[in-house]
Protein backbone atom coordinates (compact mmCIF):
# COMPACT_ATOMS: atom_id res chain seq x y z
CA UNK A 1 0.00 0.00 0.00
CA UNK A 2 1.27 3.45 -0.82
CA UNK A 3 1.68 5.88 2.04
CA UNK A 4 2.11 9.62 2.24
CA UNK A 5 5.59 9.25 3.68
CA UNK A 6 7.26 8.30 0.41
CA UNK A 7 9.49 11.09 -0.78
CA UNK A 8 8.66 10.86 -4.49
CA UNK A 9 5.72 12.94 -5.78
CA UNK A 10 2.44 11.25 -4.92
CA UNK A 11 0.83 11.68 -8.36
CA UNK A 12 3.78 10.02 -10.06
CA UNK A 13 3.75 7.12 -7.65
CA UNK A 14 0.03 6.59 -8.12
CA UNK A 15 0.43 6.62 -11.86
CA UNK A 16 3.25 4.07 -11.66
CA UNK A 17 1.28 1.84 -9.31
CA UNK A 18 -1.79 2.08 -11.50
CA UNK A 19 0.22 1.17 -14.58
CA UNK A 20 1.60 -1.88 -12.79
CA UNK A 21 -1.82 -2.89 -11.55
CA UNK A 22 -3.45 -2.56 -14.95
CA UNK A 23 -0.61 -4.25 -16.78
CA UNK A 24 -0.40 -7.14 -14.34
CA UNK A 25 -4.07 -7.71 -13.60
CA UNK A 26 -5.83 -6.58 -16.76
CA UNK A 27 -8.61 -5.35 -14.49
CA UNK A 28 -9.91 -2.56 -16.72
CA UNK A 29 -10.15 -2.18 -20.47
CA UNK A 30 -8.50 0.77 -22.24
CA UNK A 31 -10.79 3.00 -24.33
CA UNK A 32 -10.28 1.03 -27.53
CA UNK A 33 -11.55 -2.13 -25.81
CA UNK A 34 -14.30 -0.47 -23.78
CA UNK A 35 -17.10 -2.50 -25.40
CA UNK A 36 -15.62 -5.79 -24.24
CA UNK A 37 -16.74 -7.42 -21.02
CA UNK A 38 -15.24 -5.94 -17.87
CA UNK A 39 -14.92 -7.30 -14.37
CA UNK A 40 -14.60 -4.85 -11.49
CA UNK A 41 -14.01 -5.39 -7.80
CA UNK A 42 -15.85 -3.32 -5.19
CA UNK A 43 -14.23 -3.58 -1.76
CA UNK A 44 -15.66 -2.12 1.42
CA UNK A 45 -15.56 -2.46 5.21
CA UNK A 46 -19.22 -2.99 6.13
CA UNK A 47 -21.26 -6.18 6.73
CA UNK A 48 -23.32 -7.34 3.72
CA UNK A 49 -26.61 -6.76 5.57
CA UNK A 50 -25.85 -3.18 6.55
CA UNK A 51 -27.20 -0.22 4.58
CA UNK A 52 -23.72 0.34 3.15
CA UNK A 53 -23.34 -3.31 2.24
CA UNK A 54 -26.78 -3.51 0.66
CA UNK A 55 -26.30 -0.46 -1.54
CA UNK A 56 -22.98 -1.83 -2.80
CA UNK A 57 -24.75 -5.01 -3.92
CA UNK A 58 -27.57 -2.95 -5.45
CA UNK A 59 -24.99 -1.08 -7.51
CA UNK A 60 -23.52 -4.34 -8.79
CA UNK A 61 -27.00 -5.53 -9.77
CA UNK A 62 -27.97 -2.26 -11.43
CA UNK A 63 -24.77 -2.16 -13.46
CA UNK A 64 -25.24 -5.77 -14.57
CA UNK A 65 -28.82 -5.02 -15.62
CA UNK A 66 -28.16 -1.74 -17.43
CA UNK A 67 -25.05 -3.02 -19.25
CA UNK A 68 -26.68 -6.35 -20.14
CA UNK A 69 -23.97 -8.10 -18.16
CA UNK A 70 -21.05 -6.56 -20.03
CA UNK A 71 -19.74 -5.05 -16.78
CA UNK A 72 -19.64 -7.42 -13.83
CA UNK A 73 -19.07 -5.97 -10.36
CA UNK A 74 -18.10 -8.38 -7.59
CA UNK A 75 -18.56 -6.98 -4.08
CA UNK A 76 -16.13 -7.85 -1.28
CA UNK A 77 -17.61 -6.70 2.07
CA UNK A 78 -16.33 -6.79 5.65
CA UNK A 79 -12.79 -5.51 4.95
CA UNK A 80 -11.89 -8.58 2.87
CA UNK A 81 -9.76 -6.41 0.59
CA UNK A 82 -8.34 -4.10 3.24
CA UNK A 83 -9.05 -1.59 5.96
CA UNK A 84 -10.34 1.98 5.53
CA UNK A 85 -7.10 3.60 4.41
CA UNK A 86 -6.05 0.60 2.36
CA UNK A 87 -9.34 0.61 0.45
CA UNK A 88 -9.00 4.30 -0.37
CA UNK A 89 -5.49 3.71 -1.69
CA UNK A 90 -6.55 0.58 -3.59
CA UNK A 91 -9.04 2.55 -5.69
CA UNK A 92 -6.39 5.21 -6.27
CA UNK A 93 -3.80 2.73 -7.53
CA UNK A 94 -6.32 0.70 -9.53
CA UNK A 95 -6.03 -2.48 -7.49
CA UNK A 96 -9.81 -2.32 -7.15
CA UNK A 97 -12.28 -0.35 -9.23
CA UNK A 98 -14.78 0.77 -6.60
CA UNK A 99 -15.12 1.38 -2.89
CA UNK A 100 -16.93 3.62 -0.45
CA UNK A 101 -15.72 5.67 2.46
CA UNK A 102 -16.59 8.66 4.58
CA UNK A 103 -15.73 12.05 3.14
CA UNK A 104 -13.09 12.23 5.87
CA UNK A 105 -11.58 9.04 4.51
CA UNK A 106 -11.57 10.39 0.96
CA UNK A 107 -9.76 13.37 2.47
CA UNK A 108 -6.70 11.13 2.80
CA UNK A 109 -6.52 11.26 -1.02
CA UNK A 110 -7.55 14.90 -1.50
CA UNK A 111 -7.55 16.83 1.77
CA UNK A 112 -10.42 19.29 1.11
CA UNK A 113 -12.86 16.37 0.97
CA UNK A 114 -12.55 16.04 4.74
CA UNK A 115 -14.44 19.32 5.13
CA UNK A 116 -17.63 17.56 4.05
CA UNK A 117 -17.64 15.58 7.32
CA UNK A 118 -17.37 18.67 9.51
CA UNK A 119 -19.68 18.37 12.54
CA UNK A 120 -22.85 20.45 12.77
CA UNK A 121 -22.30 21.70 9.20
CA UNK A 122 -25.56 21.02 7.36
CA UNK A 123 -28.97 22.56 7.86
CA UNK A 124 -30.73 19.24 7.27
CA UNK A 125 -30.51 16.06 5.20
CA UNK A 126 -31.80 17.81 2.08
CA UNK A 127 -28.97 20.36 2.34
CA UNK A 128 -26.42 17.57 2.78
CA UNK A 129 -27.69 15.72 -0.29
CA UNK A 130 -27.69 18.85 -2.45
CA UNK A 131 -24.06 19.51 -1.49
CA UNK A 132 -23.08 15.88 -2.10
CA UNK A 133 -24.72 15.69 -5.54
CA UNK A 134 -21.95 15.17 -8.12
CA UNK A 135 -23.44 18.07 -10.10
CA UNK A 136 -23.26 20.61 -7.26
CA UNK A 137 -20.67 23.41 -7.50
CA UNK A 138 -18.99 22.13 -4.35
CA UNK A 139 -18.72 18.54 -5.54
CA UNK A 140 -17.60 19.50 -9.04
CA UNK A 141 -14.68 21.43 -7.58
CA UNK A 142 -13.75 18.68 -5.14
CA UNK A 143 -14.05 15.98 -7.78
CA UNK A 144 -11.65 17.82 -10.07
CA UNK A 145 -9.09 17.94 -7.28
CA UNK A 146 -9.63 14.29 -6.41
CA UNK A 147 -9.09 13.18 -10.00
CA UNK A 148 -5.95 15.29 -10.28
CA UNK A 149 -4.42 14.28 -6.95
CA UNK A 150 -5.35 10.62 -6.77
CA UNK A 151 -6.82 9.34 -10.03
CA UNK A 152 -10.18 8.78 -8.31
CA UNK A 153 -13.61 10.32 -8.90
CA UNK A 154 -16.82 10.35 -6.90
CA UNK A 155 -19.49 8.27 -8.60
CA UNK A 156 -22.25 9.19 -6.13
CA UNK A 157 -22.97 9.73 -2.45
CA UNK A 158 -26.00 8.69 -0.43
CA UNK A 159 -27.27 9.62 3.03
CA UNK A 160 -25.44 7.36 5.46
CA UNK A 161 -27.13 8.67 8.59
CA UNK A 162 -26.57 11.07 11.45
CA UNK A 163 -23.87 10.04 13.87
CA UNK A 164 -24.58 9.57 17.57
CA UNK A 165 -22.48 8.53 20.55
CA UNK A 166 -22.71 5.16 22.33
CA UNK A 167 -21.18 4.07 25.63
CA UNK A 168 -21.87 1.97 28.69
CA UNK A 169 -23.06 4.83 30.83
CA UNK A 170 -25.31 7.85 30.47
CA UNK A 171 -23.67 10.91 28.90
CA UNK A 172 -25.54 14.20 29.04
CA UNK A 173 -22.83 16.85 28.73
CA UNK A 174 -19.20 17.05 27.56
CA UNK A 175 -17.86 16.81 31.11
CA UNK A 176 -19.38 13.34 31.40
CA UNK A 177 -16.93 12.10 28.77
CA UNK A 178 -13.84 13.18 30.71
CA UNK A 179 -11.25 10.40 30.64
CA UNK A 180 -13.40 8.10 28.50
CA UNK A 181 -11.77 6.45 25.49
CA UNK A 182 -14.02 6.77 22.48
CA UNK A 183 -13.26 5.12 19.16
CA UNK A 184 -12.73 7.64 16.40
CA UNK A 185 -12.40 7.01 12.68
CA UNK A 186 -8.64 7.39 12.14
CA UNK A 187 -8.87 10.62 10.15
CA UNK A 188 -8.24 14.16 11.51
CA UNK A 189 -11.78 15.59 11.37
CA UNK A 190 -13.14 12.66 13.40
CA UNK A 191 -10.32 12.66 15.93
CA UNK A 192 -10.84 16.39 16.52
CA UNK A 193 -14.61 15.93 16.88
CA UNK A 194 -14.37 13.20 19.52
CA UNK A 195 -11.76 15.14 21.48
CA UNK A 196 -13.88 18.30 21.39
CA UNK A 197 -16.87 16.34 22.65
CA UNK A 198 -14.84 15.80 25.82
CA UNK A 199 -13.40 12.30 25.32
CA UNK A 200 -10.03 10.73 24.60
CA UNK A 201 -10.13 9.81 20.90
CA UNK A 202 -8.67 6.40 20.07
CA UNK A 203 -8.12 5.66 16.35
CA UNK A 204 -9.47 2.21 15.55
CA UNK A 205 -10.21 0.78 12.12
CA UNK A 206 -13.83 -0.30 11.71
CA UNK A 207 -12.87 -3.96 11.34
CA UNK A 208 -11.49 -3.87 14.89
CA UNK A 209 -14.29 -1.93 16.61
CA UNK A 210 -16.38 -4.83 18.00
CA UNK A 211 -13.31 -6.38 19.60
CA UNK A 212 -12.10 -3.02 20.92
CA UNK A 213 -15.48 -2.45 22.60
CA UNK A 214 -15.67 -6.00 23.98
CA UNK A 215 -12.16 -5.89 25.46
CA UNK A 216 -12.41 -2.36 26.85
CA UNK A 217 -9.73 -0.92 24.58
CA UNK A 218 -12.35 1.78 24.01
CA UNK A 219 -15.36 2.69 26.16
CA UNK A 220 -17.59 3.83 23.32
CA UNK A 221 -17.88 4.85 19.69
CA UNK A 222 -19.97 7.04 17.37
CA UNK A 223 -22.04 6.01 14.35
CA UNK A 224 -25.51 6.26 12.81
CA UNK A 225 -28.21 4.04 14.33
CA UNK A 226 -28.27 1.73 11.28
CA UNK A 227 -24.64 0.82 11.97
CA UNK A 228 -25.25 0.31 15.69
CA UNK A 229 -28.08 -2.07 14.84
CA UNK A 230 -26.64 -3.97 11.86
CA UNK A 231 -23.27 -4.48 13.55
CA UNK A 232 -24.90 -5.49 16.87
CA UNK A 233 -23.05 -2.86 18.86
CA UNK A 234 -25.91 -3.03 21.37
CA UNK A 235 -24.31 -6.25 22.60
CA UNK A 236 -21.40 -4.28 24.09
CA UNK A 237 -22.95 -0.80 24.48
CA UNK A 238 -25.84 0.03 26.79
CA UNK A 239 -26.51 3.70 26.00
CA UNK A 240 -27.12 5.71 22.82
CA UNK A 241 -26.80 9.49 23.07
CA UNK A 242 -28.51 11.41 20.26
CA UNK A 243 -25.76 13.99 19.84
CA UNK A 244 -26.32 14.18 16.06
CA UNK A 245 -22.83 15.59 15.73
CA UNK A 246 -22.08 14.65 12.13
CA UNK A 247 -24.59 14.31 9.30
CA UNK A 248 -22.90 11.85 6.96
CA UNK A 249 -22.95 10.90 3.34
CA UNK A 250 -21.21 7.72 2.28
CA UNK A 251 -19.07 8.45 -0.76
CA UNK A 252 -18.73 5.86 -3.55
CA UNK A 253 -15.59 6.33 -5.62
CA UNK A 254 -14.34 4.81 -8.86
CA UNK A 255 -10.85 4.57 -10.27
CA UNK A 256 -10.39 7.25 -12.93
CA UNK A 257 -8.70 4.97 -15.42
CA UNK A 258 -11.62 2.56 -15.15
CA UNK A 259 -13.98 5.47 -15.81
CA UNK A 260 -11.99 6.77 -18.78
CA UNK A 261 -11.87 3.25 -20.21
CA UNK A 262 -15.65 3.23 -20.69
CA UNK A 263 -17.51 4.12 -23.83
CA UNK A 264 -19.95 7.03 -23.72
CA UNK A 265 -22.85 4.58 -23.60
CA UNK A 266 -21.31 2.67 -20.71
CA UNK A 267 -20.74 5.87 -18.76
CA UNK A 268 -24.40 6.74 -19.19
CA UNK A 269 -25.36 3.28 -17.94
CA UNK A 270 -23.07 3.55 -14.90
CA UNK A 271 -24.33 7.07 -14.14
CA UNK A 272 -27.94 5.90 -14.31
CA UNK A 273 -27.11 2.97 -12.03
CA UNK A 274 -25.46 5.32 -9.55
CA UNK A 275 -28.43 7.70 -9.53
CA UNK A 276 -30.86 4.87 -8.84
CA UNK A 277 -28.82 3.43 -5.97
CA UNK A 278 -28.23 6.88 -4.46
CA UNK A 279 -31.99 7.49 -4.42
CA UNK A 280 -32.88 4.04 -3.12
CA UNK A 281 -30.23 3.94 -0.39
CA UNK A 282 -30.98 7.46 0.84
CA UNK A 283 -34.68 6.73 1.06
CA UNK A 284 -34.00 3.51 2.96
CA UNK A 285 -31.71 5.11 5.53
CA UNK A 286 -33.97 8.12 6.09
CA UNK A 287 -37.08 6.00 6.32
CA UNK A 288 -35.67 3.55 8.83
CA UNK A 289 -33.90 5.83 11.33
CA UNK A 290 -36.90 6.12 13.66
CA UNK A 291 -37.76 2.42 13.52
CA UNK A 292 -34.12 1.42 14.01
CA UNK A 293 -33.91 3.63 17.12
CA UNK A 294 -37.09 1.99 18.41
CA UNK A 295 -35.57 -1.42 17.72
CA UNK A 296 -32.47 -0.51 19.74
CA UNK A 297 -34.75 0.41 22.64
CA UNK A 298 -36.39 -3.01 22.38
CA UNK A 299 -32.91 -4.50 22.55
CA UNK A 300 -32.49 -2.75 25.93
CA UNK A 301 -30.36 0.19 24.82
CA UNK A 302 -31.11 3.35 26.79
CA UNK A 303 -31.62 6.22 24.35
CA UNK A 304 -30.83 9.69 25.69
CA UNK A 305 -31.93 12.77 23.79
CA UNK A 306 -32.74 16.37 24.76
CA UNK A 307 -35.90 15.22 26.54
CA UNK A 308 -33.71 13.05 28.77
CA UNK A 309 -31.33 15.90 29.58
CA UNK A 310 -28.81 15.66 26.73
CA UNK A 311 -27.20 19.09 26.30
CA UNK A 312 -26.76 19.08 22.53
CA UNK A 313 -26.01 22.82 22.54
CA UNK A 314 -22.98 22.28 24.78
CA UNK A 315 -21.60 19.59 22.48
CA UNK A 316 -22.25 21.78 19.43
CA UNK A 317 -20.53 24.80 20.99
CA UNK A 318 -17.44 22.85 22.05
CA UNK A 319 -17.08 20.95 18.80
CA UNK A 320 -17.59 23.92 16.49
CA UNK A 321 -15.06 25.97 18.46
CA UNK A 322 -12.42 23.24 18.14
CA UNK A 323 -13.12 22.63 14.47
CA UNK A 324 -13.01 26.34 13.62
CA UNK A 325 -9.69 26.65 15.44
CA UNK A 326 -8.11 23.67 13.66
CA UNK A 327 -9.72 23.71 10.24
CA UNK A 328 -11.30 27.15 9.81
CA UNK A 329 -8.39 28.75 7.97
CA UNK A 330 -7.92 25.69 5.76
CA UNK A 331 -11.56 25.04 4.86
CA UNK A 332 -13.19 28.42 5.47
CA UNK A 333 -13.93 29.19 1.81
CA UNK A 334 -15.30 25.70 1.29
CA UNK A 335 -17.59 26.11 4.30
CA UNK A 336 -18.95 29.30 2.73
CA UNK A 337 -19.60 27.48 -0.53
CA UNK A 338 -21.42 24.70 1.33
CA UNK A 339 -23.54 27.23 3.20
CA UNK A 340 -24.47 28.88 -0.10
CA UNK A 341 -25.93 25.66 -1.57
CA UNK A 342 -29.76 25.98 -1.58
Amino acid sequence: MLTHRIALPRRGLLALAAACAFGALGTFAPPAQAQKSLEWRYGHMNPPGSAAGMQAQWLAEEIAKRTAGSIKVTVYPSSQLGKLQELAEAVSTGTIALSHNTAGGIGSLHEPFAALDTPYLYRDVDHLMKVMDVGSPVMKQLNEGLVKDAGVRVLYAYYFGTRHLTSNKAIRQPADLSGMKIRAIPFPIYMTTVEAMGAVPVPVDWSEVPTALATGKVNGQENPVNVVLSSKLYETQSHLMQTGHIMNAQVIVINERAWQGLSAAQREQITASAAEVRRRATEMVRGQEASETAELKKLKMTVIGPAEGLDVAAFRTNVRKAVDLKFGAKFGELYKAIEAVR
